[in-house]
C-alpha cells in the first residue's frame, strides 16, 4: 500500500497510519508522518499550504546541525515546534561508496552504530512521540532522505505500536516508490553527477530485516532495545501510543 502524500518539492513524505497489528488494530491516519528533509519546505507555495492542512503540532528533524545548516529547515509557525534530534554520530556518505559495497550488510551495521550511538537522541524523539500522542496532536518526524534515520526510529514506533515485522519492512521498502526522484535530487545539487553507489537512495527489505535480526540478537526485541538502551519503560510508553494512535 503506497501511503505517500503528493508534495511538489518532498517526494517520501508519508502516513504511518493504516498499518495493522497482530491484534488486528490499525494506526489511525493523519497522526503520525514520517518524511524526507522539511527544509525542501517554502513558505507562501502550495506546498506549505499542504503542509500546514495537516495540523502537524510537532516535527522532529533527525540530522546533523551541519546538514540544517547547508539544506535549511522547516520554516518557523506558531502552530507547531520544531526539535532537532540528531540521532547519528559518525558521518558517512553513501553517494561516495564503491559499486562493490553490497547495502543490505553495510546499511545495517550503520543503522545499529545509529542505535547504539544516539540513545540520548532517540529516547528524546520517542518522548516527544509519546507526549503528541497524548494530545492527540500529529506529529512528523524526518532527516534528509526519509529512508535511514526516519526508517529506523519509524520501526521502532510501529513495533512499540504492535506492528509485525513483516509490516514494519513493508514501510520501510516504500522509499523504493521515491527513490528515483531522490537521485534526481541528488543530481540536481550536484552538478548533474551521479552517485558511484548503486544503492543510493535504495531500500531493500533485507536491510530492515537484517537491522531488526541484530537488534533481536542483542537486546531479545525492540522493547529490550528501548528498556535496555534508552532506560525507558518500554510497556509503559506502548499503552501511551497505543491508547491514541490505533483505531478499529
Amino acid at each position: 500500500m503506497d501511503r505517500h502524500i503528493r508534495f511538489d518539492a518532498l517526494h517520501n513524505f508519508r502516513d504511518l497510519g493504516g498499518c495493522t497489528t497482530t491484534d488486528g488494530h490499525r494506526v489511525r491516519p493523519g497522526r503520525l508522518y514520517r518524511a524526507d528533509s522539511l527544509g525542501k519546505l517554502t513558505q507562501g507555495t502550495p506546498d506549505w499550504s499542504r503542509f500546514l492542512a495537516l495540523g502537524v503540532h510537532t516535527v522532529i528533524d533527525l540530522r546533523y546541525p551541519w546538514e540544517i545548516e547547508h539544506r535549511g529547515r522547516v520554516p518557523d509557525h506558531p502552530s507547531f515546534t520544531y526539535h532537532n534530534l540528531s540521532i547519528e554520530h559518525r558521518p558517512y556518505t553513501q553517494a561516495g561508496l564503491t559499486p562493490d559495497v553490497d547495502p543490505t550488510p553495510y546499511l545495517a551495521e550503520r543503522y545499529m552504530e545509529v542505535a547504539q550511538d544516539g540513545t540520548k537522541e532517540i529516547r528524546s524523539a520517542l518522548e516527544l512521540v509519546a507526549k503528541a500522542a497524548e494530545s492527540d496532536t500529529p506529529l512528523v518526524f524526518h532527516c534528509a532522505s526519509g529512508k535511514d534515520r526516519t526508517g529506523l526510529l519509524a520501526a521502532l514506533i510501529l513495533g512499540l505500536l504492535g506492528v509485525p515485522e513483516p509490516t514494519i519492512i513493508e514501510d520501510f521498502t516504500l522509499t523504493e516508490l521515491a527513490a528515483p526522484a531522490l537521485l534526481a535530487d541528488w543530481k540536481a545539487h550536484n552538478n548533474g553527477r551521479t552517485p558511484t553507489w548503486p544503492g543510493f537512495g535504495r531500500a531493500p527489505e533485507a536491510v530492515m530485516r537484517l537491522f531488526l535480526a541484530d537488534l533481536t540478537r542483542r537486546y531479545g526485541s525492540i522493547e529490550g532495545y528501548i528498556s535496555e538502551a534508552l532506560s525507558l519503560d518500554p510497556d509503559s510508553l506502548s499503552t501511551t501510543l497505543r491508547g491514541t494512535l490505533l483505531g478499529q
